[in-house]
């Protein structure tokens, strides 16, 4: 049995991507492709998930997943707002949370691509910012995320909310 050396944030995004495709048939290749992400690496995520019982066979394991999120991302994956930069709105920014949440601070992406000027968040991985522009549930899902790295209590129950919503 392989053993198991701590999640890394693109596992977190990988699962994420599963989430977000629902019940559609995917393959190493598809998840590579639309997240920059070697098929290698993709392989080595899921086996580090699946150790980790956050997927079983090629099913995500709901609740734990959900449970993992809440409780314990914002403790291995934190994140601080840094410089600010041209790129693609994340956490509370993000369209969907723009109707909810008021805020003066935007929190970006940093990318060429970007549209709004804002507090830099770094993204679990590089690839996401690709892969969010193409699939408007997983950009979702990411923006709840950064909400849990660098939200407000308020700003965390809400992203909690949906992240239930999508995942359970």
């Amino acid at each position: 049995m392989r053993t198991h050396n701590g999640m890394r944030p693109q596992d977190i995004v990988i699962l994420l991507k599963i989430v977000s495709i629902a019940d559609k048939p995917w393959q190493y290749r598809d998840l590579s492709s639309s997240l920059s992400i070697s098929i290698s690496e993709i392989s080595e995520s899921l086996n580090r998930s699946k150790l980790a019982r956050l997927i079983i066979g090629k099913r995500i394991a709901r609740n734990a997943l959900m449970e993992f999120v809440q409780f314990g991302l914002r403790y291995v994956f934190p994140q601080r707002p840094g410089a600010i930069a041209t790129g693609m709105p994340t956490a509370h920014s993000h369209p969907f949370y723009k109707t909810r949440i008021s805020s003066d601070h935007p929190y970006v992406w940093p990318s060429f691509d970007g549209n709004i000027r804002g507090e830099s968040i770094e993204p679990l991985h590089a690839g996401i910012v690709k892969g969010a522009s193409m699939d408007e549930n997983f950009y979702l899902l990411l923006a709840s995320v950064d909400i849990l790295r660098v939200g407000n209590a308020r700003e965390v129950k809400i992203a909690i909310d949906v992240l239930k919503e999508h995942i359970l």
